[in-house]
């Protein structure tokens, strides 16, 4: 497992690096950089200014020559200055990956814990009404645009029924912790019908497939209860496809919390990046798209170990190679 585990972790080093390129190359394709809007911004500075300051910053240079200058500079630990926060890269963010952690931790754990009781009961009584009504359920979350869902949150409880605030993070006399718990519950509601539409529907299917198994059957042939059947060799097989998926989803939700912190005016990740990428930001642009990435193998890296936690059948011993045995 050790060996496995630090071969991945050679292997993301490697899809970091390139992605570190590609991210720096499309963010280097944008029109315009912040030596252009220096130059709206002050009509004054002539175009012997405007080239003066590119050689100054290294604007003028190749773009592959300036990626291996960010390089060098990023391991040492530099990663540039924000222009719109006129902050080192690395004292803005934690701010608000702190506050991203808070809304997608909380809107996770809801999702699953409804997600998973969900997906095992309609499994068990399929094609009932109780089936069909969380299917539809689920349909619907998945279906609604959460841009269309984030606004009807608002419009209704923001609104029509003012009773939980519409944006930010908490009031503007600063507030306590249940002022920041009312600002969070519409943002993490809509992430939360985001997700549980998805990991519902994978439970369920995964639920049927393996209660259809021989095991199963001799299990009930041996005196254990549907209880126990249920929950304790039924799921155990079924969340392994679903922890693929909420492997996937899991970088996803991160950064794709982008929508919903937006719509809410949320100071979470999402919307730095957002507001990085809509302001030239170069720097905070590539560092929290850099970071998603991160996020996105580690949840991945995550997920291989808990499939051998949870079936003993799978294994990564040098034996077999450093893969599924």
């Amino acid at each position: 497992m050790i060996r496995y585990i630090v071969q991945r972790l050679g292997e993301s080093a490697v899809v970091i690096a390139l992605m570190s390129f590609v991210i720096y190359g499309l963010i280097g394709l944008m029109p315009g950089d912040p030596i252009d809007l220096m130059i709206n911004s002050n009509p004054r500075l002539t175009p012997a200014d405007a080239a003066r300051l590119r050689a100054i910053y290294g604007l003028d240079q190749p773009l592959t020559e300036r990626y291996l200058n960010w390089l060098a500079a990023a391991l040492t630990g530099d990663f540039g200055n924000s222009r719109l926060h006129v902050r080192p890269v690395l004292d803005v963010m934690p701010t608000f990956l702190v506050n991203t952690v808070y809304l997608m931790g909380l809107s996770f754990v809801l999702s699953i814990a409804i997600a998973v009781p969900a997906g095992v009961y309609a499994a068990i009584n399929q094609n009932t009404r109780t089936d069909h009504a969380i299917n539809l359920f689920c349909f619907a979350g998945i279906s609604i645009p959460i841009f269309w869902l984030a606004l009807m949150l608002i419009i209704i409880f923001s609104v029509l029924v003012p009773i939980l605030p519409a944006s930010g993070i908490s009031s503007i006399d600063g507030g306590g912790f249940v002022d920041r718990l009312r600002h969070m519950i519409l943002p993490v509601t809509a992430l939360t019908i985001f997700s549980i539409g998805t990991y519902t529907r994978f439970v369920r299917a995964a639920m049927i497939e393996v209660l259809r198994q021989d095991y199963i059957r001799t299990a009930y042939a041996k005196g254990a209860g549907p209880t126990r059947v249920v929950w304790r060799h039924a799921l155990r097989n079924a969340m392994i496809p679903v922890i693929t998926v909420v492997a996937l989803s899991f970088g996803t939700l991160f950064s794709g919390a982008l929508i919903t912190e937006t719509m809410f005016a949320y100071p979470g990740m999402g919307k730095l990046i957002f507001d990085s990428i809509m302001g030239n930001d170069y720097n905070m642009a590539l560092v929290t798209l850099l970071f998603a990435t991160i996020v996105t193998l580690a949840a991945n890296l995550a997920a291989d170990i808990a499939y051998a936690w949870l079936d003993p059948r799978i294994s990564y011993s040098s034996g077999s190679g450093g893969g599924r045995s």
